[in-house]
């Protein structure tokens, strides 16, 4: 009976479930050999010691299904972030030494004239001879990098004139936006004064906006000059 038990249910270290010592030490002496083989298996096929991520000391892994294998490291998506703008600034400048851009040229909105009384060079942006919805957009860009690239190694000013424009030369904010980001660290870092000469309710709003939300390295560098006669004061 006890012998039936035992090899149906496996040992038990219970000695009052054993007939007498004999039959005890029959079947401990088997049991132990089999629970020990069957320790090897549960080894082999369950734990794999040094395989585990526990082992391993490896990261949280629901962290890892969520953020990705490889941590995110900020600052070289910032290089490769600014090496891609680098190598679309030079494409562009490069077609815009190339391609005929007369459709922008002769419109006559966008100049280099002169240099103020510190030798600054001064760069006219004249907004009622400028249509944005009649020209080519993407020519105007290329023309702005063709007349600021000379001058954008050193400090420069740029002036423009607001003066009888109409919604028509209004430019959306977006297209603004698209154009700043083109430009690179230089032309921010040199540009020293943008002047906007008659003012409207318009350019106020828009240029809050812009230097608040979009461009604040550039917010202490814009100034409104209600007339020609104020400008001449700090041009000349």
């Amino acid at each position: 009976m006890w012998q039936y038990l035992a090899n149906t249910f496996g040992y038990l270290h219970d000695d009052a479930m054993y007939a007498d010592d004999s039959d005890y030490d029959e079947v401990e002496g088997a049991g132990a050999s089999r629970g020990s083989d069957d320790v090897k298996i549960n080894i082999g096929e369950h734990l794999s010691v040094g395989e585990h991520a526990f082992s391993n000391m490896e990261d949280d892994i629901d962290r890892q299904r969520l953020l990705g294998a490889a941590p995110f490291d900020a600052s070289s998506a910032a290089i490769t972030t600014n090496l891609q703008k680098q190598q679309r600034f030079e494409r562009l400048l490069r077609r815009s030494k190339t391609e005929d851009l007369r459709e922008i040229s002769g419109i006559g909105c966008l100049y280099h004239c002169g240099h103020d009384k510190l030798g600054r060079p001064v760069i006219v942006f004249i907004g009622k001879w400028f249509k944005y919805n009649e020209i080519n957009l993407e020519k105007a860009v290329l023309y702005l990098l063709r007349v600021l690239e000379p001058v954008a190694h050193s400090d420069y000013v740029i002036i423009y004139f607001h003066t009888l424009t109409s919604p028509e030369n209004h430019p959306a904010l977006t297209w603004i936006r698209q154009v700043y980001d083109v430009l690179l660290y230089k032309h921010k870092k040199h540009l020293k004064a943008f002047y906007i000469v008659h003012p409207t309710l318009w350019t106020k709003i828009m240029t809050w906006w812009f230097t608040t939300f979009m461009a604040p390295q550039i917010k202490h560098k814009v100034f409104s000059v209600t007339g020609v006669e104020y400008l001449y004061d700090t041009i000349s």
